[in-house]
C-alpha cells in the first residue's frame, strides 16, 4: 500500500512540478517509476529518491554542459543522463540501495576477503543497474 500511495504522490508531484518527499515504503518494489532520461525527469527523480544528492547532480550537470561544450559534442550530456538514470535506478528500489551502500561502507574494511565481497556486491549491483537503464 505504501508504494502505491508513493507512486501516486509521485505523480501528483510531477505533475505540479515540484518534488515530493518519499514516505517509508514497506515493500520492495520501487519507490517511484522509472524516470525518462531528461533533465526535469532525472531532477525530480534525484529530488524524491536521494535529495541529499542534488548539490553533486547540479554540480555534474554544469561540468557535463561544459565539457560538451569544450568538446563540441553531446557525449557528456549523454553520459551524465546515463550516469544519474542509474544512480536513481539504484536509489529507488530502497533494498538494493542499502546493498550497495553496505558495500561501498565495507570496501574500507581492514580485511581483504570483506573487501573483496564488497567490491563484487558493488559492481553487481551497479551492472545490474546499468543493464535497467539500458532497457534490460
Amino acid at each position: 500500500m505504501a508504494v502505491a500511495w508513493a507512486r501516486a504522490e509521485w505523480a501528483l508531484g510531477e505533475r505540479k512540478g515540484r518534488p515530493m518527499t518519499m514516505p517509508y515504503a514497506d515493500e520492495d518494489g520501487p519507490l517511484i517509476p522509472r524516470p525518462e532520461m531528461t533533465l526535469p525527469s532525472l531532477r525530480q527523480a534525484v529530488a524524491t529518491v536521494v535529495p541529499s544528492r542534488l548539490p553533486e547532480f547540479f554540480e555534474d550537470l554544469q561540468k557535463a554542459f561544459v565539457r560538451a561544450g569544450d568538446e563540441d559534442s553531446v557525449v557528456p550530456i549523454r553520459m551524465f543522463y546515463r550516469q544519474w538514470a542509474v544512480v536513481v535506478e539504484i536509489e529507488r528500489h530502497p533494498e538494493t540501495a542499502r546493498r550497495l551502500h553496505a558495500a561501498e561502507q565495507a570496501i574500507s574494511s581492514p580485511d581483504a576477503a570483506v573487501r573483496e565481497r564488497a567490491i563484487r556486491e558493488a559492481g553487481e549491483i551497479v551492472r545490474a543497474a546499468h543493464r535497467e537503464v539500458a532497457g534490460g
